[in-house]
């Protein structure tokens, strides 16, 4: 009797596109430029960057789940300890970038005087920028190690794609709302509430991380 791999697959999906939501909504300095840089360039431009941005949180998505199948076998005695230790990470995450969003609330964002790339150059350069940024390798490591999602390579694959995919329509919709809604999600009050509202999603994933 063959099993039905739907529901794993599904699940995977899922988590994916909650983790990609989770790391990309919030707009903090990456996003600040990524909207800016299109409202002073074309579309094209921007779109070039925020696949840049997704491809690195795709990449970060990959490592992770790289990693967890290699060191899977050695903690399965430690699956339940090491789920709660994960969640906790995320909480810690997610208080984190609550607690910085409503420190921030009062500062302005930086303009940036520099000469806008061109597509490559875009796309480059903000790959780079993301790929700089510890949080995200340590938010994907720690959901992938602490959940069984990802523990098969279906499974794995479209956990990654699904993370990217994610991460790539939300910066899309940065670039492609270009000056009008960038003065809105780049604002004080968009800053904070996009925020919180990735807070809320990655408070979600741990819970989901125990729960499960």
């Amino acid at each position: 009797m063959e099993v039905d791999a739907r529901p794993v697959v599904t699940a995977a999906l899922v988590a994916g596109l909650l983790a990609g939501y989770g790391i990309a909504v919030p707009v903090g300095a990456v996003g600040t430029y990524l909207v800016s840089l299109t409202a002073r360039t074309s579309f094209r431009v921007g779109a070039f960057a925020a696949l840049g941005i997704a491809s690195a949180d795709g990449v970060y998505a990959l490592v992770a789940v790289a990693g967890g199948s290699v060191l899977a076998p050695a903690l399965q005695p430690f699956l339940v300890p090491l789920r709660w230790a994960s969640a906790v990470v995320l909480v810690a995450l997610a208080v984190r970038g609550g607690v910085s969003a409503l420190r921030q609330y009062r500062t302005p964002a930086n303009a940036s005087g520099e000469t806008p790339p061109g597509p490559v150059r875009a796309y480059i350069g903000l790959l780079g920028m993301t790929l700089l940024n510890p949080t995200t390798v340590v938010y994907f490591t720690a959901l992938v190690l602490g959940s069984r999602t990802a523990a098969e390579p279906p499974e794995a694959v479209v956990f990654v794609v699904a993370a990217f995919v994610a991460s790539a329509s939300w910066q899309l919709v940065l670039a492609g709302g270009g000056a009008v809604l960038g003065r809105v999600l780049t604002s004080s009050r968009g800053r904070l509430v996009s925020a919180l509202v990735s807070s809320l999603l990655i408070a979600g994933l741990a819970v989901r991380l125990v729960a499960g």
